[in-house]
């Protein structure tokens, strides 16, 4: 029974990244929007490669991963087509699970780039077998988060867009991306509370700079994914009947 209900999950993720992930300005607004706020960032200041390519990667995986996903639950229930999935012989965990496996194919599929230019281009050895389990991890944790802010009961978009927004940002600011957790002295307890956080600080393991452990960046990460996703399929079920 579960093994059918996997399967159909895996139908949602195909069917949500015909519809909304495998487009050309979808995909190219993967790459190209945490390349403009990198550049951005970096634009005028004197910072090494080994501190701008951990930030990089931190930021490509999140910003792709969290970006369609908030959207589709409000887009589908405005277009009629959630209540039909709803209605099939699937489970609502197994609808959120697709969605989810849709938004980390496809963080994914882009974050490759840059693992590829940094070793190709750079000819750095960013990758190690504890970075590659941090992204995977990484990539279902800030997809699921997408669920979470997808859960209110809207079949509008831009107000969840909107929300999206109003709870990325700032975790980008505060996840030792543009500032070391180290030199941020006593709101450093701020960036604790950020998945990003530990991803970013795995990412510099392998080249140095790094503040915790890779074992605690690991753990800290698969905490936040069985939170994320606990919370994801309770609020949709809560939430399910006003949709409709």
């Amino acid at each position: 029974m579960i093994f059918e209900q996997f399967r159909r999950s895996l139908a949602i993720t195909k069917k949500d990244l015909s519809i909304f992930y495998l487009k050309g300005p979808v995909m190219l607004s993967g790459l190209l929007m945490p390349a403009f706020l990198f550049i951005a960032f970096v634009f005028g200041r004197k910072l090494s490669l080994e501190f701008l390519l951990p930030s990089l990667l931190g930021m490509t995986l999140f910003v792709t991963v969290s970006s369609i996903g908030p959207i589709i639950a409000p887009w589908e229930t405005r277009m009629r087509t959630f209540e039909r999935l709803v209605s099939a012989p699937i489970a609502l965990w197994a609808i959120i699970l697709g969605d989810i496996m849709a938004s980390f194919s496809f963080g994914l599929f882009i974050t490759l780039f840059i693992f590829l230019a940094s070793i190709i281009l750079l000819g750095m050895e960013i990758v190690s077998l504890s970075l590659i389990i941090g992204t995977i991890l990484a990539a279902f944790c800030f997809s699921s988060l997408g669920l979470v802010i997808s859960a209110p009961p809207t079949d509008n978009p831009s107000n969840i867009m909107m929300l999206s927004t109003l709870i990325k940002f700032p975790m980008i600011f505060i996840s030792g991306i543009f500032i070391p957790i180290g030199e941020m002295g006593d709101w450093k307890i701020i960036s604790y509370i950020s998945p990003l956080t530990y991803y970013t600080d795995l990412a510099r393991y392998t080249i140095g700079g790094n503040y915790f452990s890779p074992a605690i960046d690991l753990l800290v990460l698969l905490g936040f994914n069985i939170l994320f996703f606990a919370i994801a399929v309770k609020w949709h079920k809560k939430n399910l009947a006003k949709r409709f």
